[in-house]
């Protein structure tokens, strides 16, 4: 029972890390038959580093002000309807431009689920769960990868890309299980689950 919820939260991780995987992928291959030049590939790799420095100077604010996992769902929400449109749009600059604002919300899900496992996990557990988190991790860089490829056997980057649009709907309803860790210390989480 203790494990219950970082359990949950790794399931999560690794469907959102599988997930970008197959969505990256994806992407390059839509721009690629879309332009037929790998200059405008290679503009979604400046897109996310760009998009971490936008955010570096207030994303930490938002963070501690808000509710750590409402702010996850949100963001989740966020990526995950813009991602399902990607497919539809036209233009290159429209296409880029909703690559950047995923790009702003993927920035500040990470450090705000940094935080939330931090106070999840209790510190007696910490390197087991960062030991698997770092396993699951490395599934997604080969699994992610494998699994783009049999999607556009049997169908084609745009439902890769839809696929993965739904896998951050599965992941929001994965964190709606999570506790709200911000009432108090992380030891009190535990205080439900122990045996009377």
């Amino acid at each position: 029972m203790k494990w219950k919820y970082p359990l949950l939260l790794l399931l999560g991780i690794g469907v959102s890390n599988v997930g970008a995987w197959i969505y990256l992928i994806a992407l390059n291959l839509i721009i690629l038959d879309k332009t037929g030049s790998p200059l405008a590939v290679s503009i979604l790799y400046i897109l996310l580093p760009f998009a971490s420095l936008c955010t570096n100077f207030w994303s930490g604010t938002l963070i501690d002000r808000f509710n750590k996992r409402k702010l996850m769902i949100y963001l989740d929400i966020i990526r995950a309807i813009f991602i399902f449109i990607l497919p539809f749009l036209d233009s290159l600059l429209f296409i880029y431009f909703i690559v950047f604002i995923i790009n702003i919300a993927r920035s500040i899900f990470e450090p705000t689920s940094m935080v939330y496992m931090t106070k999840l996990i209790p510190k007696t557990n910490r390197q087991r769960f960062n030991a698997m988190r770092n396993f699951i991790n490395s599934c997604g860089f080969i699994l992610g990868p494998s699994i783009a490829g049999f999607l556009f056997i049997i169908g084609s980057p745009n439902l890769a890309i839809q696929i993965n649009s739904f896998a951050l709907f599965f992941s929001v309803i994965i964190i709606l299980f999570l506790p709200n860790v911000e009432f108090g210390s992380e030891d009190r989480i535990y205080e439900k689950i122990k045996p009377s």
